[in-house]
């Protein structure tokens, strides 16, 4: 399966986060320095941080402790996000999605690591 674009499209969290680098726009993330914890359940999930630290990215994966944003929900549904198939707000109001932290960082990682097209 493949996006209109070309890129392949990515099926679960470890093709996600290992083609992160692509799409990582460092620009937006000049001056950033945050840590997103992601908990992705089921057998499209797994834990993952991106650690961002002006301009720059690193990705690490298993738990993290005292993470600055950590984002919570089935693996799945956070592929259907990336791909821009499931609103995020939307997401977050029905409970598909929970976050914690400095949820501004919410609006930055729209930003930062865009739709996957």
């Amino acid at each position: 399966m493949t996006l209109e674009e070309g890129m392949p499209a990515i099926s679960n969290a470890r093709e996600y986060f290992d083609s992160l680098g692509e799409r990582f726009v460092a620009e937006e993330a000049k001056g950033l320095n945050a840590s997103f914890h992601f908990e992705l359940a089921g057998d499209d999930g797994g834990l993952y941080t991106v650690l961002v630290n002006d301009g720059q990215m690193e990705i690490q994966e298993g738990p993290f402790e005292e993470p600055t944003f950590t984002l919570k929900m089935k693996g799945e549904d956070y592929i259907k996000m990336a791909h821009g198939k499931m609103n995020g707000a939307m997401a977050f109001m029905t409970g598909k999605m929970k976050i914690t932290g400095d949820r501004s960082l919410a609006q930055t990682m729209k930003k930062i690591f865009p739709i996957i097209k």
